[in-house]
């Protein structure tokens, strides 16, 4: 049995308070041709299994949390507990597509069993055919639970099985090789983290004016997709000598100042923080579902109203959160906490999520996807959407995700306190445009 770590274990503190959350992530494939029989899909989601043990393992959680929860295999796992059939109500457009997804993000993983669960959607319009899978958050990250659903797709030169086990291996001999230092490492750790999380912790705790992307959220959801070509964001990357992810905060910039200005809201200069996670793992960690990220918190430049500044703007506010280390600090601080006894850790996670933030107004996350187009049962993947929860009082998320020559942003919203959402849709993608115009005509 393998112990949750902190980061793992505070996902499912975050649920545990707060009664109107599910702390599932995910993604929805949209697939061409008619769907599979029921035993040629059980045949690609049988590879995701032998593939990774740990989708036939539960949770298992001791009396007054005294130890850390640990990963058991479930005695009755069945691999249709988790599998659901279903088909959109006609007309079967995208638009009955999104509302399932927004019913799905809204729903509790059953805790007794496994915590992960795939849907199989029939009657997409245009003859295809999408399939939803979701996983906790406790037990993949962006970056892993992609690779979950790549593993139940056809295989396409993957890495072997035999390749994957040496590259866990080697991530666990490096990181006893950390815990081996870690004592020696200590003093010096506590300084410099001290210094330099400093001004992250003074912005998740220290509120910005009142807003209405920040505030209690209900139990219901909605979700919307903004596409996007990778090749053009690359293209306007390039031009102006930025990142992929300077363009994608960029628009979500100029996405959430549309929604303020519509919402009769001043987007002033410092009044939206945006939590952005931050991958740490290793090429040779693709393979292990667990979390391994940490974040920074980012004022994002609503206040600029052009978009080539904005584009600058958010390149060096990012470039500068990078240049403190926070990200690496984080990382290092959660090491620590998996050397503290697990009923003092989870006691911290308990209070700190308990404490109605009120310092960050969004997040935005990342994700690499696959860069080559996948097929399933023989079908193309034309699209991947992410889905990510919203929690903590964040009203709104976005997930960024390349696909191929793609890059789509999932938008997840409180179904009560934002109706509108679909101004952060038509948001990003008219940036994306407008930029790609200024890129050209340099």
């Amino acid at each position: 049995m393998t112990e949750l770590s902190p980061l793992d274990t505070g996902f499912m503190e975050m649920e545990d308070v707060d009664r109107h959350i599910s702390l599932g992530i995910g993604a929805v494939a949209i697939i061409e041709g008619p769907p599979p029989t029921r035993a040629g899909f059980r045949a690609g989601l049988d590879r995701g299994l032998a593939a990774h043990g740990r989708l036939r393992q539960r949770v298992h959680r001791t009396p007054l949390d005294l130890a850390a929860p640990v990963w058991e295999d479930d005695p009755n796992f069945d691999p249709a507990h988790h599998i659901r059939w279903t088909a959109l109500p006609e007309p079967g457009t995208e638009r009955e597509l999104r509302e399932l997804v927004a019913e799905e993000l809204a729903e509790r993983f059953d805790r007794d069993h496994p915590l992960w669960d795939v849907v199989v959607v029939d009657n997409l319009n245009g003859g295809r055919w999408a399939m939803i899978v979701r996983a906790h958050h406790s037990m993949v990250d962006g970056i892993s639970g992609i690779t979950l659903f790549e593993s139940c797709c056809d295989p396409v030169a993957q890495t072997s099985t035999q390749q994957r086990e040496r590259r866990s291996h080697a991530s666990r001999m490096t990181a006893a090789a950390r815990i081996v230092r870690f004592p020696y490492t200590v003093p010096r750790f506590l300084v410099g983290a001290a210094r330099t999380l400093a001004p992250v912790l003074y912005a998740a705790v220290t509120p910005t004016a009142e807003s209405s992307l920040n505030g209690p959220i209900g139990r219901q959801r909605r979700y919307v997709v903004a596409r996007t070509s990778l090749t053009e964001v690359r293209e306007i990357a390039a031009v102006f000598d930025m990142t992929v992810n300077d363009v994608a905060v960029a628009a979500i910039a100029a996405a959430y100042r549309r929604l303020l200005l519509s919402r009769g809201a001043t987007p002033a200069a410092g009044t939206l923080r945006i939590l952005v996670p931050v991958s740490m793992r290793a090429a040779d960690a693709k393979y292990i579902p667990d979390n391994r990220v940490s974040a920074m918190i980012v004022r994002l430049p609503i206040e600029y109203d052009q978009p080539v500044e904005r584009l600058a703007a958010a390149h060096e506010r990012i470039a500068r959160h990078r240049s403190r280390g926070e990200a690496e600090a984080e990382k290092s601080v959660l090491a620590l906490a998996d050397r503290l006894p697990f009923a003092m850790v989870a006691w911290v996670f308990r209070t700190a999520t308990r404490f109605p933030q009120r310092g960050v107004g969004a997040l935005a996350t990342n994700i690499p996807g696959p860069r080559h187009p996948l097929t399933l049962g023989g079908r193309k993947v034309v699209e991947i959407w992410p889905c990510i929860p919203i929690a903590m009082r964040v009203r709104t998320t976005v997930a960024i995700l390349s696909y191929a020559d793609q890059l789509n942003f999932g938008i997840t919203g409180d179904y009560d306190t934002a109706p509108d959402l679909d101004e952060l849709e038509s948001g990003i993608t008219t940036e994306i445009s407008v930029l790609l115009a200024h890129a050209r005509a340099r």
